[in-house]
């Protein structure tokens, strides 16, 4: 399905992927702000600073292209795909049944896609290791056109609900806010709304699924890393109809922020400020519309191998990073608009990533699924609630 490439191919294809960002010699000088597209087609709007960053950054990502392509010459083309070690217990649960050089190329792998994937070899590598190729070869090759094509034309209440979020998706893009893109991410949110009927649509799933389309480049592949993300990455009823998922992983992130970052986690309970008014939106959009779209796709690139907790490392990592600037702020108001500039100005994953796994530390799975069953039932207690008030005041309106 992917072939290899020769060292020259490699190289032509980073320097077309990869621009060199050059604001104007008037934008130097006064550090006026600029605007700029970034590599998936989104304005960015930020200082010279900021290109400066991005720049940075970009240097790096080739010479990261540059050491997955030395591994694939010197270790096969799939290298990666060898059994994954995403911690240091199931390292050495495996040291026993595992050749060293296995061990060894996991523990490579994870540290390797910590620095990021370079964009050329993204689709190719999320693909594989996410579990989404293993999961469209179980079903027949035409699943996904036999799918859109049997929904073709029924109406509802998904459909009307993707229709009218279709042009508010990342508007302003240059495909994807056009009769084209818009017709492609409708294909890709109704048959998945069809597909698993317990989630359907969930406001959050469009901007989602727009940015796997922008990677992957063709509508299936995009479909089949949606299906693995919800049906395997992310924590179960994440989307359904009562969020109880969503709501769930606030709780344990609210805990957590006690747990790892008490002198904040203090200081908003003083301004009574709820964490969920920001995280939220962190969770269902798994940052896609707080973070620039690189960072947000790097965030991405440690998710679809590590899993679920990674989205609570990232959350976590931008509280810490403005820590001494949130114990300053007085009002709600001021806690949001420093957490929002911090997040669209974040140009820099490798900051955030540092951050989020050296400065948090460790949070296993296993840690964090127990936090979830014991949030559990307050969750289920309170939605249950809520449905009984609601219920009632229907009753009293009849």
């Amino acid at each position: 399905m992917y072939k290899t490439h020769t060292k020259r191919e490699v190289s032509l294809e980073f320097q077309s992927q990869i621009p060199v960002l050059r604001p104007s010699i008037h934008s130097r000088r006064a550090n006026l702000t600029v605007k700029f597209q970034d590599l998936y087609g989104f304005t960015v709007e930020g200082n010279v600073d900021d290109v400066n960053v991005l720049n940075e950054v970009r240097e790096k990502v080739r010479q990261q292209g540059r050491v997955w392509w030395a591994l694939e010459a010197s270790k096969g083309a799939n290298w990666y795909l060898q059994p994954q070690v995403t911690s240091i217990a199931e390292g050495i649960a495996l040291k026993s049944s595992l050749k060293l050089s296995t061990l060894a190329n996991a523990i490579t792998l994870k540290r390797l896609i910590r620095k990021g994937i370079a964009a050329v070899l993204r689709p190719k590598v999320w693909f594989s290791l996410s579990g989404a190729a293993k999961k469209k070869s179980t079903v027949p090759d035409s699943y996904y056109n036999d799918l859109t094509k049997a929904v073709e034309g029924k109406v509802t209440p998904a459909t009307r609900q993707i229709d009218h979020d279709l042009p508010r998706t990342f508007p302003g893009h240059p495909w994807l806010d056009t009769p084209e893109g818009h017709a492609a991410l409708r294909r890709v949110l109704v048959g998945y709304s069809f597909r698993d009927s317990d989630v359907g649509y969930c406001q959050g799933l469009n901007y989602v699924a727009a940015l796997l389309l922008l990677v992957m480049k063709t509508e299936e592949d995009a479909f089949w890393m949606l299906a693995v993300l919800l049906e395997n990455v992310l924590v179960n009823d994440c989307y359904t109809n009562n969020l109880s998922g969503c709501h769930v992983e606030q709780r344990v992130f609210k805990d957590l922020l006690v747990k790892k970052c008490p002198r904040i986690a203090a200081h908003l309970e003083e301004l009574e400020f709820d964490v969920s008014l920001v995280a939220t939106e962190w969770f269902l959009c798994l940052f896609s519309k707080s973070l620039p779209s690189e960072t947000t796709l790097r965030v991405w690139d440690v998710l679809f191998f590590e899993g679920a907790k990674v989205l609570f490392h990232v959350a976590l990592a931008i509280f810490k990073m403005k820590e001494e600037e949130l114990l300053l702020t007085h009002h709600v108001g001021d806690v949001i608009n420093v957490l929002q500039k911090t997040t669209h100005h974040l140009f820099d994953p490798d900051e955030l990533l540092t951050v989020a796994f050296d400065k948090i530390g460790s949070m296993t799975t296993n840690t964090i699924s127990k936090q979830r069953k014991k949030q559990e039932p307050a969750v289920m207690a309170e939605l249950d609630e809520r449905l009984r008030r609601l219920n009632s005041l229907k009753m009293d309106e009849k």
